[in-house]
């Protein structure tokens, strides 16, 4: 699937569920999903610094809470171990570059 805004999405699962998987063994398998997840975020941390790429600001061990990771082609999901898909930005900038296609398209519908 695509979508315009955000770039490829997983197709929808097939609702298939294994029902031989104990809850311990699906809670396990939630956790590494989300452990790998957020290793990328302090990767690209490493990386590229404690700086927003677009305003430059820079953040301390206090406030780094507030720098999220951008992923350039849309595509959460494509991680590269070298960052080159990831750019560092505040919660400000990251807000205004998602925000930037709908005010695009809001403003090129012709009434």
């Amino acid at each position: 699937m695509r979508n315009r805004r955000y770039g490829v999405y997983k197709k929808p699962m097939s609702g298939k569920i294994d029902s031989n998987k104990s809850v311990d063994d699906v809670l396990r398998e939630i956790r590494k999903i989300r452990s790998r997840d957020s290793n990328f975020r302090e990767l690209s941390l490493k990386i590229h610094g404690l700086i927003c790429a677009k305003c430059g600001r820079e953040f301390t061990d206090k406030n780094r809470h507030l720098l999220t990771v951008h992923h350039k082609d849309g595509n959460h999901r494509n991680n590269p171990p070298d960052g080159s898909n990831w750019e560092n930005l505040c919660v400000y900038c990251h807000e205004d570059e998602h925000s930037r296609g709908e005010l695009g398209d809001y403003l090129s519908d012709e009434r």
